[in-house]
Formats: C-alpha cells, structure tokens, sequence
C-alpha cells in the first residue's frame, strides 16, 4: 500500500477587529510628470491585515460598512484576499483624500466614520467574539474616532477572547488603549509619541518610556511594546525588558510602519513563535513598510530576509 502524503501545513489564522474601515484616495506624481490617482482601503485595522496577509497569514477582518464608500471598501479588501466579515451600517464609511504630488502628503479632505447604534455595536461584538474564536491570534486596533464604538468594547473583547484562550494583539492608543487594559490582552503595542499625547509618559526618554510600560503591564497588559520612530522598540515582554533595532533602511514613507510592526508580532505568534523572535518578525516588517509608498505592503521574501538583520538584547540594565 502506498503512503500517502501529508498534508501541507495550513496558513496561520489571523483575526483583524478594525471598527472603522476608511476609504483612501492619494493623488501622486506619475514618473512622466502627468497625476495618478490611487484609492484604497486604509485605516489602522486594514494596514495591519494587509501586512499580515502579506507576512503568510489568512487573515479575517471584522468591521462595519455602510454607504457608497462601504460597498467599495469590501471589494478592494476581497481583492486583496482578506476574508471580509462585516455588519451593515446605516451610515457611510468615512476616508480621506491625499495630495502627495510635492512629496509630503497635504490633506484635501477629510470624512468622518459613522457613529454605530447599540444595536450595530452588539452585532459588531458578537460577530467579532465568533470570528476571533476560530483564529490563532486576534488583533484589536483602533476605530478612528472615540465615538465610533466605546472603548469599554476593547476591554470586553480582549477579556473574553482571552478566557477562550485566543492570543490577543492590541495596538491602541487614548480611551481605546485605557480600555482594553481591562481585558488583559496578551500584547500591547503604542508608539511613544502617543504615550506622551495621552499623558502617560512626560519625555521620551528611555526611562520615562519604561516606566510608563510597566504601569502599563501593572494596569493589565501582560507583554508591552513601544515603537519610538527610527531609534530603537522597546518591550517588556518575558519578564525582561528588550531593545529591538531594526534594519538601516533609507525610508521613503514611515506611515504604516508600526502597524507593520504589530502584523509581524501577530503573525509570528499565530505561528506558534516565542514573544521575543516575534519581536523580530515585527521589526523586519517595519522596516519593509519604510521603503515603500505603498502602506503596510512589501513582499514576504524581504521580511524573511531583514529579520537576520534585526537585533533583539536584553535593555541595559536588564539581567540575561
């Protein structure tokens, strides 16, 4: 009797909570001088499914969509390959539009996503508990409005995916971040400058920074990481605290590159890897998304390839 083959190892499952998908158009400056137009999916949530996608993953986004804007959302989602599970609102999608023909990005305009009702926070929470169940990891990230949904949902969300024992990645900031903690999620990413913003760090000084982190884990976050730009990450993860450098690479645009970073940490763990070499993943991302224009995207060869390059060691200070 023959053998018979083993199954290919199955993709990661990723879970994406992203309230408040947006609708991007970037106007730019074609190589002959003539403009391009390019419209996208965007927003917090989507540019850390897009990198998780891109890093292997089979990712699921939960949000909510409604209008004009909504209906072209799911298409462009679903053209990339992320799995869409949403709720119809009935309000419209918020997004904006960029002009970036000079280089910098200008502000053209700007919309606002829909406030929900009680009943489509319900329905967001239930279809996103259920979803989130049946993935390796969950990634909560942010709506772009503190009214969108409450930010005690964070904290309920993150608390039952964890009682469930689903891994869950938040990278949040202001009320959402304070109400997540509630919810014990396995990781909390921020970036300095929005502790400083949220009065959770006076400077961004190393030791502020840590000491901000460790309030942060006392509050209820078990593993911290903190993104500070182009100077080193910080985390206090496995009872240490680790200094992550990432790759010199000459940035083009560095929008989107801490929610690479959370891809990556997502993705390794759905993998099964230790908090510490996903730390790694996650700064070889980052580094991707600088080089590009293009938000959260990048290839996954090069990820493969710029973790050699990452360097993660215990912070000084800290005992190996």
């Amino acid at each position: 009797m023959a053998e018979s083959t083993p199954p290919a190892p199955s993709n990661p499952s990723v879970f994406v909570f992203a309230p408040s998908p947006l609708l991007t158009v970037t106007v730019e400056c074609a190589p002959d001088g003539s403009d391009e137009l390019h419209v996208h999916a965007g927003g917090q949530g989507i540019w850390i499914a897009r990198m998780a996608a891109t890093l292997g993953a089979d990712v699921t986004l939960c949000g909510v969509f409604g209008g004009e804007t909504g209906r072209i959302l799911r298409h462009l989602l679903e053209y990339e390959g992320i799995s869409v599970r949403g709720i119809d609102t009935s309000g419209a999608n918020g997004g904006y539009v960029h002009d970036r023909r000079g280089g910098e990005r200008e502000e053209i305009a700007h919309v606002a996503p829909t406030v929900l009702t009680r009943h489509e926070v319900d329905d967001l929470f239930a279809l996103s508990l259920e979803t989130g169940l049946r993935s390796d990891v969950a990634v909560l990230g942010g709506a772009h409005s503190d009214t969108t949904v409450p930010p005690e949902m964070y904290g309920r969300l993150a608390g039952d995916l964890h009682a469930m024992g689903v891994p869950v990645v938040a990278d949040l900031s202001g009320p959402q971040l304070t109400g997540v903690l509630t919810g014990n999620p396995t990781v909390l990413k921020v970036a300095h400058d929005d502790l400083m913003e949220d009065g959770r760090a006076a400077s961004d000084d190393v030791p502020t920074l840590v000491r901000s982190m460790r309030k942060l884990a006392e509050a209820g976050a078990q593993n911290v990481v903190v993104s500070r730009a182009g100077d080193p990450a910080l985390a206090l993860a496995d009872d240490g605290l680790w200094e992550v450098t990432s790759p010199p690479l000459t940035s083009v645009d560095h929008r989107g590159a801490g929610d690479s970073m959370t891809a990556g940490i997502a993705t390794a763990l759905a993998h099964g890897e230790s908090l510490v070499d996903a730390l790694r993943l996650g700064a070889a991302a980052g580094a991707m998304n600088i080089t590009r224009r293009g938000l959260a995207t990048g290839r996954r060869d090069l990820a493969t390839r710029l973790v050699e390059s990452v360097g993660v060691r215990r912070a000084e200070g800290e005992e190996s």
